[in-house]
């Protein structure tokens, strides 16, 4: 899985998710991350088309949604989302959340069989703690590849990333730009300054270097670019420790729009 990948929540407008995704892939990028909630998978899938990059060579990533996760549901879905990304197949499929629809023993075995079928390379879940993620490898037949979580200097995700290299599984990292507040953090720009970089480049860059693979969303083909750029940043251990001791807690998505919401 490439280490740095293209986000696409929020990324709603068809039209310039489809050129953002051209975009990043033609720049160099090779990993696209949506979701079935994203309501662009048909745009994203419309990107990867026409950009000039064989699909083989592009890492892609779904997601299916809380309301979706019975059984036939799973498989008559992840159909539909493979229609509208207009692929064969998707290189990984996740669980979005633990919950609504969400049973490890009805909605796991779902998984197992498209990636039986070929439908699908690997499986993934999403925001999921470390029991969760027990519970997951102890029902699926194939290994848990991913686990995707917001992950930043202001919500380090020690503990999941601890748990991940335990039980050999990547931590995947979205909102890797806190929604726009590295901007704003004193460590983070006084880092980005030493090197000439963007904040985002050094966010980007402390996430590679604690093993987490960052998917930012970015639209602009500026800010696609610079993300981008942070490939060729490397840190010094110093600097890695200064944005390690960063106590400031940030969650940006709110803990209502997460399992409890729909218990």
């Amino acid at each position: 899985m490439p280490v740095l990948g293209l986000g696409t929540w929020e990324n709603e407008n068809p039209e310039q998710c489809a050129d953002s995704v051209e975009t990043a892939l033609e720049a160099g990028y090779r990993h696209v991350d949506t979701a079935q909630a994203y309501g662009n998978e048909a745009a994203v899938g419309e990107g990867i088309a026409a950009a000039d990059v064989d699909r083989e060579d592009v890492f892609l990533a779904t997601k299916v949604w809380i309301s979706n996760l019975a059984y036939e549901d799973v498989i008559e879905t992840t159909e539909e989302s493979l229609e509208k990304l207009g692929v064969d197949a998707v290189d990984l499929l996740y669980v979005h959340w633990p919950a609504g629809a969400y049973d490890p023993e009805e909605t796991l075995p779902a998984f197992d069989e498209l990636r039986d079928r070929g439908l699908i390379d690997r499986i993934g879940v999403s925001n999921f703690e470390p029991d969760h993620v027990e519970r997951a490898m102890d029902v699926l037949d194939a290994p848990v590849f991913a686990n995707q979580v917001e992950t930043h200097p202001f919500c380090k995700q020690t503990e999941l990333r601890e748990h991940a290299e335990e039980h050999g599984y990547e931590i995947v990292g979205y909102s890797p730009l806190a929604r726009g507040a590295v901007f704003d953090d004193d460590v983070i720009g006084e880092i980005a300054a030493d090197h000439g970089a963007s904040a985002a480049q050094v966010s980007l860059a402390w996430l590679r270097e604690r093993g987490v693979t960052a998917i930012p969303k970015a639209t602009s083909a500026d800010h696609i670019a610079d993300n981008w750029a942070s490939r060729g940043l490397d840190l010094t251990d110093e600097e890695l420790e200064r944005i390690d001791g960063i106590e400031r807690y940030d969650r940006r998505v709110h803990p209502d729009f997460g399992p409890d919401a729909w218990e």
